[in-house]
């Protein structure tokens, strides 16, 4: 009698039931977000947080890390781009870049596009995102392959500590102000960023959602600006994000930089080879912010055309109308 080989365990996960994954949170409460599950890859609980990957129906694989959708192979492009270019193509010459989070590589991957690079630092906490975005999510991992790329597993807050007048552009690929990324959301950790940058360095962090996160956008926008002679908020669309949105605090050290106008481009033909969202135009655009962001963002602006002219709603109430609290 020939005994059956044992049948593999069928991976599960709280946040998925009857083939749908569900995320939901405090940050955006009211809403969630609902994408059709395939097979479950992996589940892991890290050191630092829950770690679950899923092959969906319509976006490809998916990294979700607390819960919370950080990337689908569908829409991924889009925030890895314009966390990247937009500051990368406002300095003059970019050499050395660090990446703070940003363990599934994507960063990384659209850093070292730019021949100035020479060097490109990741600090990652996490060692678990880095080596299980390497075997399920291949395009984005191909950024570790890169001769110019070294990798640090460690707090980003930490590794900063040592660092000074060093990098030339800092991106904080960092997930929701909550567990592991809540110190890379304050004054503190700005003034590192700074500090760690040489004469004309920038920074680009991942800013928060407009349409729900309007008085922490400001919040950092204001210390930012106390800490940087120039401070900007920019944004794009990205359909698993919380309402489609996602903006990013972009800073420069140097007071004359113009970071909505690109310092270096690339050819129109180069552009449609390398990017699939960034180009100039597109560059231009995300700092262009609509009426009710201004509004809300004007007392944390030293620029006086974004201040509420008279008789206008207050910052509160644009926020409201977006469905906010300021």
């Amino acid at each position: 009698m020939t005994s059956k080989a044992p049948t593999a365990t069928k991976l599960t996960h709280p946040n998925i039931s009857n083939g749908w994954f569900r995320e939901s949170g405090a940050m955006w409460p009211g809403q969630s977000m609902n994408i059709e599950v395939s097979e479950v890859l992996h589940v892991e609980k890290s050191k630092f947080q829950d770690v679950l990957i899923f092959s969906s129906k319509t976006y490809g694989n998916v990294l979700v890390l607390d819960g919370v959708i950080q990337v689908t192979e569908r829409d991924e492009f889009s925030y890895q781009e314009m966390i990247t270019h937009p500051a990368l193509f406002s300095h003059p010459n970019p050499e050395r870049v660090l990446v703070i989070g940003g363990g599934d590589g994507g960063v990384l991957r659209e850093v070292v596009k730019h021949p100035q690079v020479k060097e490109a630092v990741l600090c990652d906490i996490d060692e678990a995102v880095i080596r299980l975005s390497k075997k399920y999510l291949p395009s984005l991992a191909v950024g570790f392959d890169s001769p110019k790329t070294s990798v640090h597993i460690g707090d980003g807050f930490d590794f900063l500590q040592n660092k000074r007048d060093y990098f030339d552009v800092i991106i904080t690929d960092s997930s929701d102000p909550v567990g592991p990324a809540e110190s890379l959301y304050q004054s503190r950790y700005y003034e590192l960023m700074r500090d760690a940058l040489r004469d004309g360095g920038m920074v680009s962090t991942q800013g928060e959602c407009q349409w729900l996160h309007l008085p922490l956008i400001k919040e950092v926008l204001t210390f930012a600006r106390k800490l940087f002679p120039v401070a900007e908020y920019a944004y794009t669309t990205i359909p698993t994000y919380p309402s489609g949105q996602i903006g990013f605090i972009i800073c420069s050290k140097d007071k004359s930089a113009n970071l909505k106008e690109p310092l270096r481009q690339f050819s129109p033909e180069q552009e449609l080879k390398l990017f699939k969202y960034y180009n100039s135009d597109i560059h231009r655009a995300a700092f262009t912010l609509p009426n009710f962001t201004r509004l809300a963002l004007a007392g944390a602006s030293d620029d006086k055309s974004a201040a509420a002219p008279a008789g206008a709603a207050s910052a509160g109430d644009a926020a409201a109308a977006a469905g906010e609290t300021a």
